[in-house]
């Protein structure tokens, strides 16, 4: 059976989920995006991830066209829909689409556009979790804003498709010598001395909601955190690296650019962190 999307009000198959060729989003990257987790048919920290959105729109004036409990609704009757017991829900919310192609914001009678789709994803059993994934290094090329979930994401795509020509699971991108994080997910190391290093929050990285979990969850069991940025020579002389994200949750780094860290293998604190996060995703799920 073919799955259901969610356009602008509308529940829909696929092949009938359309928008207008001059929807902002496409013509401008004019938008916003979110993307939630899904175990075992329940939503992973989606608190996290709509307060974001909140903030995101916010930032860049953008209405959005349902309220955050509405949006969850939607979600829930996705998954329902869907059948989806593990996976990902993506929601996209734009300018919208006016009558033409025009920089400044349209007129307040164009209403946004908002989209929702789901996948299969087994997070949870990914081979990966065990065997950790190599990340290779490229430039940071992005705007100044990362702190804003836009959908535009050329740099991530470029970054991302380095990575996979390599073989490799992700890509950090360097910043002034420093790691600002990964394409599609935060990055940490373990220094010798068992402290878990994560960078600060600012405009020069998204605030990861699996990122903010990890930190809290962390810090509860008196693991030593410091916010700071990090080179990639600290990386290669740190104990363990991973990364986190709503897609992979807790993921170990092994090896970057090649070159392996720690004793190449997936660290016990990495392990540890994944176990903690998945407890958590499971106990608080709606």
């Amino acid at each position: 059976m073919e799955k259901i999307a969610y356009v602008n009000g509308s529940y829909v198959p696929h092949s009938e989920a359309k928008v207008s060729v001059f929807d902002r989003g496409f013509l401008f990257a004019d938008g916003i995006y979110e993307v939630a987790a899904v175990l075992e048919g329940k939503l992973i920290d989606n608190a996290s991830h709509l307060a974001r959105l909140k903030r995101s729109v916010g930032e860049i004036q953008l209405a959005l066209p349902e309220t955050l409990e509405r949006i969850e609704q939607i979600q829930k009757e996705l998954i329902k829909r869907n059948d989806l017991v593990n996976g990902m829900v993506y929601l996209e919310v734009t300018r919208g689409a006016d009558k033409g192609r025009d920089f400044p914001f349209p007129k307040a009678d164009v209403k946004p556009t908002l989209v929702m789709f789901t996948s299969e994803k087994d997070i949870i059993n990914a081979a990966s979790a065990k065997t950790g994934i190599n990340v290779i290094t490229v430039p940071d090329i992005r705007w100044t804003r990362r702190d804003i979930k836009s959908v535009a994401l050329l740099a991530q795509v470029l970054a991302k498709q380095a990575a996979a020509e390599a073989g490799a699971g992700e890509a950090w991108m360097i910043e002034d010598g420093k790691v600002t994080e990964g394409g599609s997910s935060s990055s940490f190391i373990v220094t010798q001395d068992d402290v878990i290093v994560t960078r600060q929050n600012g405009s020069e990285i998204l605030p990861g909601c699996t990122r903010k979990a990890v930190v809290k969850l962390a810090e509860e069991r008196q693991l030593r955190i410091e916010e700071r940025a990090f080179t990639i020579e600290e990386a290669l002389a740190a104990k363990e690296a991973f990364i986190t994200s709503a897609s992979v949750f807790v993921q170990g780094v092994v090896a970057i650019d090649g070159k392996p860290v720690g004793n190449g293998k997936v660290g016990p604190m990495s392990a540890r962190l994944r176990e903690i996060y998945v407890e958590f995703a499971k106990a608080t799920a709606v």
